[in-house]
C-alpha cells in the first residue's frame, strides 16, 4: 500500500519539484516588481501603529484623499516574512505559493479523470507559462499581493468542480478580501458555475453554488473598510491611469518575442483541440477557459487565468489523442524519479541565487542615501517605478509626488499630470506646468532619458547632481 502510494505522488513530486526549480531560477524577476517596496513599508507601519492608515504619510501630493489600501494583510504578511527572514523569506514563500498552485491543479486534472501524461503535459505547461516571466514588470507569481488572488482562484475552481468543500469557500473569501481586490474574481467562478446549474435545471447544485456565492459576497465585508472596499475597487477598474499601466494594456502589445511564443502555441493548441474534442469536458471548465482567453487578449492581466483554467480541458483533450498506456504505475515510477533528482537540486539552485536577492536595482540603496543626505527638504517629482522602492528606502523621508498605488492614494488631476510628463518624447509645455504647479526643485528620474537631460540641463539651466547606474537626480539652480 505504501508502494502504491509513492508511486501515484510521482506525477506530484515531478510537478512541484521542476516547477520549483524554474521558479528559483527566475528568483530576481519574482522580487523585481516595483510596488514591493511600499507593500514592504505598509506593512512595518501597520503592524508599529498595530492600525490600518486611511491617509498616506509618504506623498506630499496625495491632498488628503482616503488611501484604500485593499491589500493591507498581504502588506502585513510579507513585512513580517522581511524582518524575520529578509527577502530569501519572501521567496522562498512565493515559490511555496507556485508549488501549491501546481499541486492543486495536478489534483483538479486527474480527478477529471485525465491519465497521468495528459496532466503532466498540461500542468507543467500551463505552470511555466503563466508567472509570465517573458513579459516583465508584469509577472503573475512574484512577491505581491496578485498572488493570493492566483492561488485562491485555483482553489475556488477545484472546489466548485468536485463539489466536495464548496460550504468553505465564505471562510476563504474573508481571507481573500483581506489580501488582494482581485477577490472579485471568487464572485465571477462561482457565478458561473451557478450559472451553468440552472441553465442545466440542476436544482441542487444550483442551490448549492446560490448559498456559496451569497455567503462570499457577505464576506468581502468583513474588512476594515467594509463596504467602502468597493469604493476603492472603483478607483481601478475602468480608471484612465489604466492607459498608462503595462498589465492592463491587451495582449499584443505586452508580445515579447522570443519570449511570448511558448504562449501564443499553447493559446493555438488549446483553440485547436477545443473545436476538435467538443462535448468532452466539463462545460464550466471550458466558460472560464474561453472567457479569460479573450479577457486576456483585451487586458494582458487575465491570461494568466485562461492558462490555470485551461488545464482540465486540455488534459482531458491530450489524453484522447496521446496513446493509452498500458501500466500507468510505470509512468509513475519514472516521474517519481526525475522529481526526486529535480527535488534534491532544489538547495543546490537555492544557495546559487540568494546571493542576489534583494528590490530592483534601478534605484539602489546608494542612491536613496544621497538623495536623503543632501536634499532632505527637496520637493520631489519621481518617476513612477521608483515611488515604491524610494517609500521603501527612507520611509517618507523624502516624501514622494507618486508611486504604483495609482488612483488608490492619489488624486486623478495629479495622475492626471503626471502621465504627460511619462512619454519618451518631451512635452516642454507639460513639464515646465507641473514643475511650476507643484514647486519641484528636484527631479529623480531615469538615467537613459537622454531627452530630459537636454531639457533640463541644456534649455532650463538646472543641474545633474548625481548620477547613479540607473537614476539621475537633477536640482533647480
Amino acid at each position: 500500500m505504501i508502494s502504491y502510494h509513492f508511486q501515484r505522488a510521482g506525477i506530484y513530486v515531478f510537478l512541484i519539484s521542476f516547477a520549483c526549480v524554474y521558479y528559483l531560477l527566475n528568483a530576481a524577476l519574482l522580487l523585481g516588481h516595483y510596488d514591493l517596496g511600499w507593500h514592504l513599508a505598509a506593512g512595518d507601519l501597520i503592524t508599529d501603529q498595530g492600525n490600518i492608515p486611511f491617509q498616506d504619510p509618504w506623498s506630499f501630493t496625495s491632498g488628503g484623499r482616503q488611501w484604500y489600501n485593499v491589500s493591507w494583510l498581504w502588506d502585513v504578511i510579507a513585512s513580517a516574512l522581511f524582518r524575520y527572514a529578509n527577502f530569501s523569506g519572501l521567496i522562498l514563500f512565493v515559490v511555496a505559493c507556485g508549488a501549491v498552485i501546481v499541486g492543486l491543479l495536478t489534483s483538479i486534472c486527474l480527478s477529471s479523470g485525465a491519465s497521468t501524461t495528459a496532466v503532466c503535459i498540461s500542468v507543467f505547461s500551463a505552470c511555466l507559462l503563466y508567472p509570465t516571466f517573458a513579459t516583465y514588470p508584469d509577472i503573475y507569481l512574484a512577491a505581491s499581493p496578485n498572488i493570493s488572488t492566483m492561488l485562491f482562484c485555483v482553489v475556488f475552481y477545484g472546489e466548485c468542480l468536485k463539489r466536495r468543500k464548496v460550504f468553505l469557500l465564505p471562510a476563504i473569501m474573508v481571507l481573500w478580501a483581506n489580501l488582494h481586490g482581485g477577490f472579485l474574481l471568487g464572485l465571477l467562478i462561482i457565478g458561473i458555475f451557478c450559472a451553468t446549474a440552472l441553465l442545466r435545471r440542476d436544482w441542487m447544485n444550483f442551490k448549492i453554488y446560490s448559498l456559496a456565492g451569497a455567503g462570499c459576497l457577505i464576506a468581502t465585508f468583513i474588512n476594515p473598510l467594509g463596504w467602502h472596499i468597493y469604493e476603492g475597487l472603483t478607483t481601478v477598474l475602468g480608471h484612465f491611469s489604466q492607459a498608462y499601466i503595462t498589465e492592463w494594456w491587451p495582449y499584443f502589445r505586452n508580445v515579447a518575442v522570443p519570449g511570448s511564443i511558448p504562449g501564443i502555441i499553447y493559446i493555438l493548441i488549446f483553440i485547436a483541440l477545443e473545436l476538435c474534442y467538443r462535448g468532452f469536458c466539463p462545460i464550466e471548465a471550458r466558460l472560464l477557459s474561453w472567457l479569460f482567453l479573450f479577457l486576456g487578449f483585451f487586458q494582458f492581466r487575465y491570461m494568466s487565468f485562461f492558462y490555470m483554467f485551461s488545464t482540465v480541458p486540455l488534459a482531458l483533450h491530450l489524453d484522447r489523442l496521446l496513446p493509452k498506456q498500458p501500466n500507468s504505475f510505470r509512468v509513475e515510477k519514472s516521474l517519481l524519479a526525475a522529481g526526486t533528482i529535480a527535488a534534491c537540486a532544489l538547495p543546490l539552485v537555492y544557495v546559487q541565487i540568494d546571493r542576489t536577492l534583494g528590490l530592483p536595482q534601478m534605484l539602489s540603496e546608494q542612491d536613496a542615501l544621497y538623495l536623503q543626505t543632501h536634499f532632505s527638504h527637496a520637493r520631489l517629482l519621481n518617476h513612477w517605478n521608483y515611488g515604491g522602492i524610494l517609500i521603501f528606502r527612507t520611509r517618507g523621508a523624502i516624501p514622494v509626488f507618486v508611486d504604483g498605488r495609482a488612483a488608490t492614494a492619489y488624486p486623478d488631476a495629479l495622475l492626471r499630470d503626471y502621465f504627460k510628463l511619462s512619454q519618451l518624447d518631451i512635452n516642454e509645455t507639460a513639464w515646465d506646468t507641473v514643475l511650476e504647479k507643484y514647486q519641484i526643485d528636484t527631479v529623480l528620474w531615469v538615467k537613459a532619458h537622454e531627452e530630459l537631460r537636454r531639457f533640463l540641463v541644456g534649455k532650463r539651466g538646472w543641474k545633474e547632481a548625481y548620477a547613479g547606474l540607473y537614476a539621475s537626480i537633477y536640482v533647480r539652480p
